[in-house]
Order: structure tokens, then C-alpha cells, then sequence
């Protein structure tokens, strides 16, 4: 569907469910997601969601990953209260990986930095370059 119909013009519609049935999960039944700042553009976090997390994640707006460590849906904050507010979804060109448009509160990465991405490659080594906002130690204590 996405290869189809990728020379129509701009504003040409096709029905979600049938955007959702053609995209490309893995073998495992996963696709990539990359979540991004909806304002300022910053990439916070790479993540994996199946059906029933992209599902959740359209109809209540709060963003639902799919943990492989636990084997289970993940709602992004539902432990540490830093969650993500789906604002847009994309679907890339080949519907193999999502770029979601989300509105982050607090730390977006378990080490209590603002993004997951924190090394950077500085000629021969990586430079640790952000600081936590959040003590990594209490992130994940148990809400009220």
C-alpha cells in the first residue's frame, strides 16, 4: 500500500485501518519507533510497539511501547510519571518504522536524562555530554 501509493499527491487519504494492516512488523511481530519532541524536534528515545501497542497508543493518546525484556505492552511513564503524549504519528515510506510526535514530560530515557542519547562521538572517543534531570534511583519508585 505505502510503495503504491507513494506518488499521489499531497493530501491523498487512505483509511487507517487499512494504513495499519500494511504496515511492516518483524518476524517478531514488532516495528521500530523513534519519539520525538513535538516542539523542538529533539530525538528523546528508539522503541518497539506491536499492533495492540500502536492500537492503544492512537485511541488514548498516551503512548504504549512494547517491552522485550518483559514481553509485555509498556505505557511510557505509567511507573516513573514520565510519560509521552502521542501529538502526531508518521509512518515512514517503506511502513517499516514509526516517528512519533509526542509531547515528553520530564526524563524520556531510564537514566534520567532528558533523551537516550547522551554519548557522543568525539573524533577518537565518546564524550558522555547530558546530564540527568531526574535521580535515576527514584524514576521508577512506585506512583500514588
Amino acid at each position: 500500500m505505502f510503495k503504491e501509493n507513494e506518488s499521489k499527491e499531497s493530501g491523498f487519504r487512505v483509511a487507517l485501518p487499512d494504513a495499519l494492516d500494511n504496515v511492516r512488523f518483524n518476524e517478531q511481530g514488532l516495528i521500530p519507533v523513534i519519539a520525538q519532541q513535538h516542539d523542538s524536534n529533539e530525538v528523546l528515545m528508539m522503541a518497539w510497539m506491536n499492533r495492540p501497542a500502536l492500537e492503544e497508543t492512537l485511541e488514548t493518546g498516551q503512548v504504549c511501547y512494547y517491552s522485550r525484556s518483559r514481553g509485555a505492552l509498556w505505557r511510557k511513564g505509567e511507573s516513573s510519571g514520565q510519560v509521552q503524549a502521542l501529538v502526531e504519528l508518521r509512518i515512514d515510506c517503506d511502513g517499516d518504522t514509526l516517528l512519533l510526535k509526542v509531547n515528553q514530560k520530564g526524563a524520556a530515557c531510564h537514566t534520567g536524562r532528558r533523551d537516550c542519547f547522551f554519548w557522543k562521538a568525539d573524533g577518537d572517543s565518546l564524550v558522555l555530554d547530558k546530564d540527568t534531570i531526574v535521580n535515576p534511583d527514584t524514576l521508577y519508585q512506585k506512583l500514588p
